[in-house]
């Protein structure tokens, strides 16, 4: 086959610029982790400054902020020798509360690359990979990746498309569900804005509750519990709402952790289930959001899935149809898309 040489040469450049981001984000984490963002976010520093700021060595931190400048993540001024972030920098990387903030992108880009050895393996034993055993960075990039969405929709706009009356109960007094709660994100959110319902926690990873706890404690909220607890066995019965935020997919056998969820649910209960956005056809789904979310389906949602029983290996882009059959089946009779965003459905079932 005749190589196209233009071609090859703009593949080149594109996998370059490919290998050059893959290597910018080991440094972005280093960045956060050393307070080097938050540093220069209160003014313009060279090197030695930045290293007497926050106890790091001048060597390190010159070639750190050489490359970031490289990488046009910071500005540099070489009148004053000085480096600096821009605001729109700073939103996207420091702000946590900003549905701008990404840095939970990059701790998940750092469990990627841990996790393929493990990967390897499984693809040719086609065995899963537990998410209790997916590398640390797994559980903080997933809390980091979705708490600026959830903080800007959760309450705004993903109750209020509900129906049977959830917002007015959650406002009155409601018990809820928060299944698959991970770090007690979305929990802790609706518990704030919610003060007069309970709101219940339960996840299968016991690290991961541990931090739920703390979380909730640093709030100083008394309207939270949260307990170890599969999906299919979390206990409590007559719950207004049951909440399954960016999990379902992750489940060996989502039909039955529905199913469950269902029979946990008062008569004039709701179930919202968040799941990435995605279309129904893999051609629909080639675009950036779809390959950000069929990576991180590759690494952890899917190994996770056939790790557990049954293991159907939905993958986080199962698109609507399969989320539809996979919620009938339980034994819901009424299920709908409530809304979405460019990053995700929101679905609700009812009995």
């Amino acid at each position: 086959m005749k190589i196209d040489e233009k071609k090859l040469e703009q593949f080149v450049g594109r996998i370059f610029g490919e290998i050059s981001a893959a290597y910018t984000g080991a440094l972005v984490l280093i960045g956060d982790e050393l307070g080097y963002y938050t540093a220069l976010k209160e003014g313009p520093l060279t090197s030695e400054e930045l290293a007497k700021k926050t106890g790091t060595t001048e060597r390190y931190a010159r070639e750190w902020l050489s490359a970031q400048a490289a990488a046009e993540l910071l500005e540099y001024d070489p009148a004053k020798k000085k480096f600096s972030i821009s605001p729109e920098v700073a939103e996207v990387l420091l702000n946590e509360d900003s549905p701008a903030y990404l840095m939970g992108g990059f701790y998940g880009v750092s469990a990627m690359y841990a996790g393929v050895p493990k990967l390897i393996q499984a693809f040719r034993n086609g065995k899963g990979v537990p998410w209790g055993e997916q590398h640390e960075h797994v559980f903080c990039a997933t809390a980091k990746f979705f708490r600026p969405t959830y903080q800007s929709q959760l309450i705004q706009t993903w109750i209020p498309s509900l129906q049977g009356n959830v917002e007015s109960k959650l406002k009155k007094g409601a018990k809820v569900a928060d299944v698959g709660c991970g770090f007690g994100t979305s929990t802790i959110i609706l518990a704030q804005a919610f003060p007069n319902s309970h709101f219940y926690g339960f996840d299968a990873h016991t690290p991961s509750i541990e931090k739920a706890r703390e979380k909730a404690k640093e709030a100083g909220l008394k309207n939270v519990t949260f307990e170890v607890a599969k999906a299919k066995e979390f206990p409590g019965k007559g719950y207004d709402l049951v909440a399954m935020f960016d999990c379902l997919h992750d489940m060996g056998d989502p039909v039955g952790a529905a199913a469950h969820a269902k029979e946990t649910l008062d008569s004039d209960g709701t179930m919202i289930i968040v799941e990435p956005f995605a279309h129904d056809h893999l051609e629909q789904n080639l675009n950036p959001v779809g390959r950000i979310y069929y990576a991180a389906s590759t690494m952890f949602c899917t190994p996770s899935s056939l790790s557990q029983e049954v293991g159907l290996g939905l993958g986080a882009q199962a698109g609507e149809a399969r989320m539809r059959d996979v919620v009938t089946k339980s034994g819901f009779k009424n299920f709908r898309r409530a809304t979405e965003t460019p990053f995700n459905i929101v679905y609700e079932a009812r009995l």
